[in-house]
């Protein structure tokens, strides 16, 4: 269901937190959001501009599958189906997201929050960035922005991905759209990186019909239900954007980044502003659990795979672990192997059985304290391209981070030991008989 769909369902099952009083957005907003445990809230009296903001929206899976009406044990395969086959979706004349154009642009009248004390400005973390590709069409994805005047933005762009590949082959200016207050369908198509030339509002139009309008002043296509849309231009001006939180919860460098001039501003009537918590659940959430099902899909071309999660602990990023049926002797390394192509960041897999519960961290320790030799079921991998989000690779600015990788295989291994691999259980009894 779309944003304002979903943000009535929580309110009808009373499920949304509101703040009455003035709250600001400096350090304030966000420090409210975080002491709520990012459950979803809506702050009505916001001291630095007109508009509501709501947050919390996408902060746990069990939201998630309530805001794509389905079960938590439905996403993955959801997921995995709509990064298959997507259904491009229809452009139509008009939508609710351009009830208000606004050429005179000023965007200091938008709830743009600064979010801890270390951040280099204020900044939007929340919207999806679309642009046009000149080869492959459209692209869409998450840019943070730091606001640095009435009408312009920095924003981080990650180096060979799609924005910054199709820059370069515009020559170094191009049209971009941001939109803010968004389905959950389409932030989720959003975080996923689908292969080159696959739209992802195609994904998002499988989870639930995403249907998209023109923008006013530039050849790109947006939601036509979200709630803000900034049309701009990304410059060959750049200047220093950061620091800001990445996923694992630390302050991100300083770089020389692109600036974005907005042409134009369209809205809802009434918008509402949607932000996230930078290196907390929601960010997490969206963009840890797109990359299971690209594992998923991976890990089952080489073997039975049932199940995938990218840990919380790993900075829902850099650690997963993948749950197989094991047939063959090297399932497991094959496995590992295949999960590394499906998520080029991640940094290290273990591999279990389908009798390990992979979202008990316990049963997943208890399988590698018991299956798991690393002399013979270890697979390191070093120099391998990583993540720059790990400060614990090389960062060398300039080139692409670089770090060591490493699967563990804690399957049961088919050579005897003289014990067993299993648990055994105590009888069932019914305790209404002896209390």
């Amino acid at each position: 269901m779309g944003f304002r769909d979903f943000l009535e369902l929580l309110e009808s099952e009373g499920k949304v937190t509101h703040i009455k009083k003035q709250v600001s957005t400096d350090l304030e907003l966000a420090g409210i959001v975080d002491a709520l445990g990012e459950k979803p809230c809506y702050f009505e009296n916001v001291k630095e501009s007109n508009l509501p903001v709501v947050a919390g929206l996408v902060s746990s899976k069990a939201l998630v599958a309530k805001a794509l009406n389905m079960q938590v044990q439905q996403i993955l395969p959801k997921l995995s189906s709509a990064i298959q086959s997507p259904v491009a979706p229809e452009v139509v004349k008009s939508g609710p997201c351009q009830e208000v154009v606004e050429k005179n642009v000023d965007l200091t009248t938008l709830p743009i929050m600064r979010y801890t004390e270390k951040d280099g400005g204020k900044y939007v973390p929340s919207a999806i960035s679309v642009v046009n590709d000149p080869e492959l069409g459209r692209n869409t994805c998450f840019h943070r922005l730091m606001l640095i005047g009435k009408n312009k933005f920095v924003a981080r762009i990650v180096e060979d991905r799609g924005t910054d590949t199709a820059l370069k082959k515009a020559g170094g200016e191009l049209d971009i759209a941001m939109c803010i207050g968004n389905s959950t369908a389409v932030l989720l198509a959003a975080s996923t990186s689908l292969p080159k030339g696959v739209d992802e509002m195609g994904m998002a139009n499988v989870l639930e019909k995403t249907e998209l309008v023109k923008c006013k002043t530039i050849d790109v296509e947006v939601p036509k239900n979200c709630e803000i849309v900034l049309e701009g231009r990304i410059t060959k001006e750049q200047v220093s954007e950061g620091p800001f939180l990445d996923l694992t919860g630390i302050e991100d460098r300083v770089r020389q980044q692109p600036v974005i001039e907005i042409k134009c501003i369209t809205h809802r009537k009434d918008p509402i502003y949607q932000t996230i918590l930078a290196g907390r659940n929601e960010h997490k959430v969206l963009m840890g659990m797109p990359k299971e099902p690209t594992m998923f899909n991976e890990v089952n071309k080489v073997c039975k795979c049932n199940d995938v999660y990218i840990t919380t602990g790993g900075c829902s990023w850099l650690h997963a672990v993948v749950q197989i049926t094991k047939q063959n002797p090297d399932d497991g390394k094959r496995a590992i192997q295949a999960a590394f192509d499906g998520h080029k960041s991640l940094k290290h897999c273990v591999v279990v059985d389908d009798d390990i519960d992979i979202y008990d961290t316990n049963d997943v320790e208890w399988a590698l304290a018991t299956r798991f030799q690393a002399d013979n079921a270890a697979v390191i991998i070093p120099n391998q391209p990583g993540s720059s989000l790990d400060p614990s690779g090389d960062l060398t600015e300039g080139k692409k981070a670089r770090t060591c990788k490493m699967g563990l295989d804690a399957t049961i291994p088919l050579r005897g030991t003289g014990k067993g691999f299993k648990k055994e259980s105590y009888r069932k009894v019914d305790l209404n008989k002896f209390l």
